[in-house]
């Protein structure tokens, strides 16, 4: 529960930060930057809210509640994964680009770990009480 837990919130600060990198590295106006600050706090907001299932239901350990929340994440690997080409359209945008490397690499591991963590404990209960039953 806590290693899902923290690539969970892992993943969340990488979006922070990619946030946070690409207003510091804003090409135009019609884009989020640090000029105006009540539009680049909605934005965390909005991603703050965007995050609350999967961090909530990172707490849970029933199949299907980890398999919602891996698909879920799997469209936060799709967004890291699309940033990489904006990332090279930005002028000197290579924090963004770093960032959004970084960020895919770890949404990819917190995905991982949701649907694939906890099962062989589960599969060597059901095969000790199975060779329970059986003896």
């Amino acid at each position: 529960m806590l290693k899902r837990f923290f690539l969970v919130f892992l993943t969340l600060m990488m979006s922070i930060f990619a946030v946070l990198a690409a207003a510091e590295e804003s090409p135009g106006e019609h884009v989020i930057s640090f000029d105006e600050p009540i539009i680049l706090l909605v934005s965390l907001g909005i991603i703050l809210c965007l995050f609350l299932p999967p961090l909530v239901m990172s707490f849970f350990g029933s199949l299907i509640v980890r398999i919602i929340s891996g698909v879920y994440q799997c469209f936060i690997v799709l967004t890291f994964a699309g940033l990489i080409p904006i990332g090279f359209l930005i002028p000197n945008g290579y924090l963004t680009l770093l960032v959004a490397v970084a960020g895919t690499l770890v949404s990819s591991a917190s995905v991982a770990v949701t649907l694939f963590a906890g099962r062989t404990k589960n599969t060597r209960k059901v095969r000790n009480d199975t060779e329970t039953k059986l003896s």
